[in-house]
Parts: C-alpha cells; sequence; structure tokens
C-alpha cells in the first residue's frame, strides 16, 4: 500500500478584524455554499481596517505534573492557567482607533465642524476601561472566532519616524471570562466540511 500526504488546507490572509462593545450580539454564522459570505456582521461590529503585519491569535496553557512517590514518571498532567490574546498593529491612525487601544476615554469637539472640526482624546482613569468584543474572519470567510471579552494591555507605543516607516497603533487584546454566555474567552467558526476537516 502506498501512502499519500493530501494538500493541507491552509490560511494564509490576514482576513478582517471586527470590534463591537461587550454583549453584541453576533453573526448567526450560517454556512452557504461552505462559506460565511452571505452572513454579515452588523453595523455594531466596526471594522478595524487594515493592519501592519496581520494579527496573531495565541492561547498559552500552562500544565504541571503530578507525581506519586512510587512513579518516576508523572501520573498525569493538570492545566494550572490558561491565557489567550489578539495581537496586531491598526494602520488606520484615527482618534476612535486610539480610544479603543486605550481602552475606552473621551473624545470631544474643541471646535468646527466638518473640514473645520477639531478633537481631543482623553484617555480613561484607571480602573475605568471598558472591555470589549473582538471578531475575526479569514478573507475567504470559511473560518470566523468571536472573542468575548477583552482587555488591550501592554504598551501603545506610536513611533513617528521618516518614510516610508509610518505610525501605528499597537495592539495586545487579552481574553477574559466574559460576563455572559457563553462562559468561554474564544469561539472558533468554520464553514463546510473541509474546514471541518477530519
Amino acid at each position: 500500500m502506498s501512502l499519500t500526504t493530501a494538500v493541507p488546507l491552509v490560511l494564509q490572509d490576514p482576513g478582517f478584524l471586527f470590534w463591537a462593545p461587550l454583549l453584541t450580539a453576533e453573526p448567526a454564522h450560517v454556512a452557504a455554499g461552505s462559506t460565511y459570505d452571505a452572513d454579515v456582521w452588523t453595523a455594531a461590529w466596526i471594522s478595524m481596517g487594515a493592519t501592519e503585519n496581520g494579527s496573531k491569535v495565541s492561547s498559552e496553557i500552562q500544565v504541571e505534573p503530578v507525581y506519586a512517590a512510587e512513579f518516576a514518571d508523572p501520573l498525569r498532567w493538570s492545566t494550572i492557567t490558561r491565557k489567550g490574546s489578539l495581537g496586531f498593529a491598526m494602520l488606520n491612525f484615527t482618534l476612535n482607533n486610539l480610544k479603543r487601544a486605550y481602552n475606552g476615554g473621551t473624545i470631544a469637539t474643541v471646535s468646527g465642524t466638518g473640514a473645520t472640526l477639531s478633537s481631543s482624546l482623553v484617555g480613561p482613569t484607571p480602573g475605568q476601561e471598558v472591555r470589549a468584543m473582538l471578531g475575526w474572519e479569514s478573507l475567504d470567510h470559511t473560518v470566523r472566532f468571536i472573542a468575548y471579552q477583552t482587555l488591550n494591555g501592554g504598551a501603545v507605543e506610536v513611533s513617528n519616524v521618516k518614510q516610508p516607516a509610518l505610525a501605528v497603533i499597537p495592539c495586545m487584546f487579552n481574553f477574559e471570562v466574559p460576563s455572559g454566555a457563553p462562559n468561554t474567552p474564544i469561539k472558533w467558526y468554520a464553514a463546510g466540511t473541509a474546514r471541518l476537516g477530519t
């Protein structure tokens, strides 16, 4: 019997990032023709726009061995902690995106309207940060995930440097157990049997 390796169903695009207030209704996740293309994200899910290098979702699981005096090998491994995050750098440099990176704050009109509009942003008082939901969908509309409660952490460093470099808004949104259902920080969705796999 000869063995072969099937061509992998890869995922290799930055996709689309969304931000929404906590407890926003998520899409129905109804697939048609093996995609979610017709299942739209509502207006409450705000597009985060372009990113510098796409995004990276991570889940870190810490396990510790359980030993017995009579055995050299662990009897089992126990999960101690689990933490996840979604990191990206936004290219769309706006006060509203800065507000999302700061976990809230206040945008106010200084003067004018339209082309004469001048606005200001003040970040939130520590302890008054606002949690948010995040969503992602692949460019081919076959994979999605929802992060139900997140808080941006780390340095929001804006580098104003010589061209061709440009200023970005770096973010590292950390996952929390959501206050409402579902009782999980992140849920993945896949459309069609090919993305389900074997």
